[in-house]
Formats: structure tokens, C-alpha cells, sequence
């Protein structure tokens, strides 16, 4: 039986996200799945964190036939993407699809944000990308071109310039990626 394809979803912690209907999507096309998440940015968000709903997720993946496993990571730190590679790996193999749907957002304006939220943002949302794409090349095994990098973003700067700023770096990255792979 051939082994089926590895792709890691940054961001999937609420059943009702992107990240989660991007795994989703995943696996029941035929993809295992690693999934990261936070609960801490989750808890301190409006929606809260519940800690069942990762579960719920992969044992959705899991009825795809999906192998999955689970990552709690905190993405502003430099350490992280090796991390979470070296448990994706352990638990289902190479990796040859990363979609970043992670995201750090508050929301600020010019005026009232402070430089401790514009550095997370910066950090999670800008640097954390950078260093999962440079992680995935650097352990990417597949032929040339057969591997993918998604990263997911919207266009919301005013009023939110913490995040629209930093993924707006993120959007540079991922294009000098596509470029340099």
C-alpha cells in the first residue's frame, strides 16, 4: 500500500477555522496530517479555547483514514518549527505540504499599538513563517516541484495594523520562497 502524502497545517484549533477545514479538506483527499495549535492565543481571544475541539478534530481526520498527529506550539519562538517538524516527522513521516494558517491578530491602529503587540504579530505571523518555509527546505526530500507551500493572509491593514503589516512581510516571504525553491 503506498504511503500517502504528509502535509502540516499550522493553526488548527477551533473546529469552526480555516486551519481545521484546510486538514479537513486534506485528509479526506487522501493526505495524513500534523495540525498545530495554541491555546493560550485562543484562550485570549473572544471565541476562548477549548481543548476538546482539537481532539474532535483529528478524530475527523481520522475517520478520512487519516494518520494525525497534534502539536501544541508557541510560534513566536525562534525553536518552534524545528519542533514541530521533528514530531510531525516522528509520528507520520516527510513532509511535502505546509499551509500556514497560523495567524496572530489583535487589533490595534497606528495610535494604540503598542511595540510588545507589534513585535508578536511580527513574530508569530512574519518570522515563524520564514522559519517554517526555511525548516520544510531544508528537509524536503521529494522530486523538485512536488512540494507545496500555502500560506494563508487577508488584506486587513487599517485599523489593524499589527497584523496587516506583519502579513504583509509574510506575503514577501512566501513569494521569495516561491521564487528561491
Amino acid at each position: 500500500m503506498p504511503q500517502r502524502p504528509v502535509a502540516l497545517v499550522t493553526g488548527a484549533s477551533r473546529s469552526i477555522g480555516i486551519g481545521a477545514s484546510i486538514a479537513a479538506v486534506l485528509a479526506e483527499a487522501g493526505w495524513d496530517v500534523a495540525i498545530t495549535y495554541w491555546h493560550p492565543y485562543d484562550a485570549a481571544m473572544p471565541w476562548g479555547s477549548d481543548p476538546q475541539e482539537v481532539n474532535s478534530l483529528q478524530v475527523k481526520l481520522k475517520s478520512f483514514g487519516a494518520k494525525t498527529t497534534s502539536i501544541e506550539a508557541d510560534l513566536s519562538l525562534i525553536e518552534s518549527p524545528s519542533i514541530i517538524f521533528d514530531a510531525a516527522e516522528r509520528e507520520l513521516g516527510a513532509i511535502s505540504a505546509l499551509v500556514m494558517s497560523h495567524c496572530h491578530s489583535v487589533e490595534t491602529d497606528i495610535t494604540t499599538t503598542s511595540v510588545e503587540s507589534f513585535d508578536l504579530h511580527f513574530a508569530v505571523n512574519a518570522r515563524a513563517t520564514w522559519l517554517l518555509i526555511k525548516e520544510f527546505g531544508r528537509r524536503f526530500r521529494g522530486e523538485p516541484g512536488s512540494g507545496r507551500i500555502i500560506a494563508i493572509t487577508s488584506d486587513h491593514t487599517a485599523g489593524n495594523l499589527p497584523y496587516g503589516a506583519s502579513k504583509g512581510a509574510m506575503d514577501r516571504i512566501v513569494l521569495a520562497a516561491a521564487r528561491e525553491y
